[in-house]
């Protein structure tokens, strides 16, 4: 496996990376593209994952301009989910009792995407500030009174903040924090941003998860780092924070909850997943190199499962035009030939071409419409929630290809 001599690591600027899984060149896996541009050339990046023997870091070598990833039409909207809203919600209900917060709190959301969690703050009497890039969802959010700035988060725009007096309560950063290039530029703006009492939320994937449940698909890249708990707790105590509590989450395919506060009062929770990281192995490069077989396992199983169906003349669509989607069906190779649509419910999608492998996105009531015999479920960690809203589909015989831990049909 090759080494990533001229790469430096995102948290120690270690160099000398150990690569441990290559999955091609690949597309970006938002950027949906219009019939015009299917007639376009379509830029592709490495997509290869390492390891830092130093901090134990897990990352992608590739960083792509964020203003490419990010702020061109960018087509995720939290909003279109009813189990993320749910989740997100109980999450604030939460903070506010306990935190006691009031109308003279303030809270801050990092990657606040179309207001999908601050609306609860707004609907509590509690002021509240997001920040997201992507001009659809910010102005999504402003809709419906998310008070929203459209940019990036870094540690100068904290400074400003801090500035006009806007230090916080609460930091929520639900899924960004692997996303950015500058991870300790972003950490440090935290720190400066939080109130000597206040405390960061964080929710990031967990790369225990993605190893033990071969979820190769969420690599892709956006996805810049896989954080164990080691590597955080090394992260944020570089900037004088402290990991105090950490949660596991079922969301995302197995995320954690984070609480970073500047004072240290490290609970059992964070003593526990570092033991239990030490004792696995998860700290060492050995224990990934295990994971690049259980994918190329994956890609095979799959491509003979999806050729036997249309050797039998099966129709096959598949099923959200997830991000993650866009890794499963480039690095197995699974084109218009076997999978010639995917149905989307949200409507930003919809009348798009999926990246790289270019299938049509068309809405869930294509489903019911075509009746294909299988749906092929990209978005594999809401599979409960889409499951349940196509009962008429399954009712009729339709069946769902869950590709995640390995593929079955259900």
């Amino acid at each position: 496996m090759p080494r990533g001599d001229k790469h430096s690591c995102r948290i120690c600027g270690q160099t000398n990376l150990d690569v441990f899984l290559d999955l091609g060149d690949s597309p970006l896996a938002d950027r949906l593209l219009t019939k015009a541009q299917l007639e376009e050339k379509e830029p592709v990046y490495p997509l290869q994952v390492a390891f830092c023997r130093n901090c134990t870091l897990v990352q992608i070598l590739e960083t792509v301009d964020p203003e490419e990833l990010f702020c061109k039409d960018y087509p995720y909207y939290s909003s279109v989910s009813s189990s993320l809203l749910e989740h997100s919600r109980q999450n604030v209900l939460e903070l506010i009792a306990r935190r006691r917060l009031d109308a003279h709190s303030f809270v801050v959301e990092l990657a606040s995407n179309d207001g999908y969690l601050l609306r609860n703050y707004v609907d509590a009497g509690i002021p509240c500030l997001g920040i997201d890039p992507a001009e659809g969802p910010a102005h999504a959010a402003e809709r419906i009174g998310v008070p929203t700035r459209c940019t990036f988060f870094h540690e100068d725009l904290a400074r400003r903040l801090c500035r006009e007096g806007k230090k916080a309560d609460v930091i929520h950063a639900n899924n960004v924090l692997a996303h950015v290039a500058d991870t300790n530029g972003f950490v440090e703006g935290i720190r400066l941003l939080l109130k000597d009492d206040g405390v960061a939320v964080i929710e990031v994937p967990y790369v225990k998860n993605l190893i033990d449940h071969c979820e190769f698909d969420t690599i892709y890249h956006q996805h810049l780092c896989y954080f164990s708990v080691t590597a955080l707790d090394r992260l944020f105590r570089r900037h004088d924070l402290h990991l105090n509590e950490v949660r596991p989450l079922a969301i995302h395919g197995g995320s954690l909850r984070l609480y970073v506060e500047p004072g240290e009062a490290v609970a059992p929770s964070v003593q526990d997943y570092l033991a239990e990281e030490k004792a696995c192995g998860a700290d060492t490069f050995e224990y990934y190199c295990r994971f690049a077989q259980a994918v190329a396992n994956i890609k095979e199983r799959l491509r003979s499962l999806l050729a036997g169906l249309k050797s039998d003349r099966r129709r096959i669509m598949a099923y959200a035009a997830a991000a993650k989607g866009c890794t499963l069906l480039n690095y197995v190779g699974i084109d218009r030939e076997w999978v010639d649509a995917i149905a989307d419910k949200n409507p930003y999608k919809q009348g798009k071409y999926m990246t790289g492998m270019h299938q049509p996105i068309v809405s869930t009531e294509q489903v019911l419409e075509s009746m294909p015999d299988y749906l092929l479920l990209l978005a594999w960690n809401f599979k409960d929630e889409i499951m349940s809203q196509q009962t008429e589909y399954v009712a009729r015989g339709g069946r769902f290809i869950i590709p995640i831990p390995e593929p079955v049909i259900v």
